[in-house]
């Protein structure tokens, strides 16, 4: 049976993403990047909500990411990719393929099956469409030292409390802070 882990990045007032979803308030350092490429290597299935797929695609594949990062970019457009869109009508990013409709039902029969387990990233709506269903087995969620105005919260019009009980933490010299939470067992 596939996991399902979620990545997302916040601000200490628990924002993902500031107004206009600007994200250039999260810093990555070279300890962040290489966790990142250390994450890569486990294989796993990136899942990405459409907003968030077309802003890692207009980057990772270009020739600009591959020389800033090449590593990482390498290990990302390698990966095998799933975008969760109603009105995207192809994905031209390498293999990717596209989910338009029962993302709940899909993602469910998805973690039944053998293969790689799967990352959802950022993606804030997903992110509680499927917290809201018990589907992920992981948060990790990257807390930077930073405060903004306004944004969008994390869990954004989730419906029922959430209980989970920390798994890891990771500090980096920048002051960014890993947590790793898990679903409370019941």
């Amino acid at each position: 049976m596939r996991k399902l882990s979620a990545f997302i990045f916040t601000s200490l007032n628990g924002f993902f993403e500031a107004s206009k979803g600007d994200i250039s308030w999260h810093k990555h350092g070279e300890e962040e990047n290489s966790y990142a490429v250390e994450s890569l290597k486990a294989g796993n299935t990136l899942l990405f909500g459409s907003k968030t797929y077309q802003m890692m695609a207009s980057y990772w594949p270009t020739p600009i990411a591959i020389k800033n990062d090449p590593i990482v970019a390498n290990g990302i457009n390698k990966a095998d990719k799933i975008v969760f869109s109603r009105t995207l009508k192809k994905a031209g990013w390498n293999n990717t393929r596209i989910i338009k409709a029962n993302i709940v039902e899909e993602v469910k029969k998805l973690k039944k099956t053998s293969g790689s387990d799967m990352t959802l990233m950022g993606s804030g709506s997903i992110l509680t469409r499927f917290a809201e269903q018990g589907l992920i087995d992981e948060y990790q969620i990257m807390l930077d030292p930073v405060v903004i105005g306004k944004g969008t919260t994390i869990f954004k019009d989730i419906k029922h409390k959430l209980d989970l009980k920390l798994i890891t933490t990771r500090t980096f010299r920048s002051g960014v802070v890993l947590l790793s939470y898990g679903p409370l067992e019941k």
